[in-house]
C-alpha cells in the first residue's frame, strides 16, 4: 500500500515536471518567435526599405537627412538600430535618407534681420537649425551676426543652417543665460564673446570623431574641424562679464 502510494506520488511529480518543462519551452517559443534580427536598409529607397520592414514586422521612419557623395538621393544612408541587432516585432527603426551630394550653397546671412535670414535659408531649400542669443553691442537685437556652416562651405553634411543673433548688451553688473555655441566656428563664437563683453577663457582642444549610430541621441554627424564641440558654462547657465567663457573645438 505504501509503495503504491509512493509510485502515485512520483507519477505525479513526474507529470509536474512535465508540464513544467512545457510551459517553459512554450515560452522559451513565444519570446524568439517575437524576436527579429534588423536587416540592413542601407542603400534601398524609402519604399524598399518600407516593404522590407513590413515582412518583418518592423515600422520605420525617416528622422534625418543628410549629404553623400556614396549613397544617390532619396535612398538610405544609416539607421538605428543597427543591421543584426535583435529586437521584438513592432519595433521602431529610424532612418536617415541621403540628399546625394551637396549641390546648395550656403548663403551670407550676417548682418540680416533673423526672420529674414530665416526667409532665405528656406527660399534655397535649407532648414533653420538651432537659433542662439548672445548680447551684442555692434548690431540691433535680432541681428545675425554668426552662423553654422559658414558661407559657401563645402562638404556639409546636413541641410541645416543654425544662426547666432544679437541680443540687448550686457549691463554693467547684469547678468543672461549662456548660449548654446555648439557648432559655431570658433572664430564667430569668439569674436560673439567679446563683443558681448564677456571673458573668454583658454581655449581648449580635442580630436574631432564620428558618432556612431546606436548612441542614445540618434544619428548625428560629424564634428567640423575648427568648430565649437562644448562649452563651459553649460548653455542656459547664468553669466556675466566676470564668467570666463570655456570653448572647446574640435580638431
Amino acid at each position: 500500500m505504501v509503495f503504491r502510494a509512493f509510485k502515485f506520488v512520483m507519477v505525479v511529480l513526474a507529470l509536474a515536471v512535465l508540464a513544467m518543462l512545457s510551459a517553459i519551452m512554450t515560452m522559451q517559443f513565444a519570446i524568439h518567435g517575437a524576436e527579429v534580427k534588423v536587416p540592413s536598409f542601407r542603400g534601398l529607397t524609402v519604399a524598399e526599405a518600407t516593404d522590407k520592414a513590413a515582412e518583418l514586422g518592423l515600422n520605420l521612419s525617416v528622422d534625418d537627412h543628410f549629404y553623400s557623395v556614396e549613397i544617390p538621393a532619396g535612398r538610405i544612408l544609416n539607421q538605428l538600430p543597427p543591421a543584426g541587432t535583435v529586437v521584438r516585432r513592432e519595433w521602431h527603426v529610424r532612418l536617415m535618407e541621403s540628399l546625394g551630394p551637396q549641390r546648395v550653397a550656403i548663403p551670407n546671412l550676417a548682418g540680416s534681420n533673423q526672420r529674414l535670414a530665416s526667409i532665405q535659408i528656406r527660399r534655397v531649400g535649407l532648414e533653420v537649425g538651432t537659433t542662439a542669443e548672445m548680447p551684442y553691442a555692434y548690431a540691433p537685437a535680432g541681428t545675425v551676426i554668426a552662423q553654422n556652416p559658414a558661407p559657401d562651405a563645402a562638404g556639409v553634411e546636413r541641410p541645416v543652417v543654425g544662426l547666432l543673433v544679437a541680443a540687448p548688451p550686457l549691463d554693467a553688473g547684469g547678468g543672461v543665460a549662456m548660449p548654446d555655441l555648439a557648432g559655431q566656428t570658433f572664430s564667430s563664437a569668439a569674436l560673439a564673446i567679446s563683443r558681448a563683453g564677456l571673458k573668454l577663457a583658454p581655449v581648449k582642444t580635442a580630436q574631432a570623431s564620428i558618432p556612431a549610430a546606436g548612441g542614445s541621441s540618434g544619428i548625428q554627424a560629424p564634428v567640423p574641424i575648427g568648430s565649437v564641440m562644448s562649452q563651459n558654462p553649460a548653455p542656459g547657465h547664468r553669466v556675466d562679464a566676470s564668467t570666463p567663457i570655456e570653448l572647446t573645438v574640435a580638431q
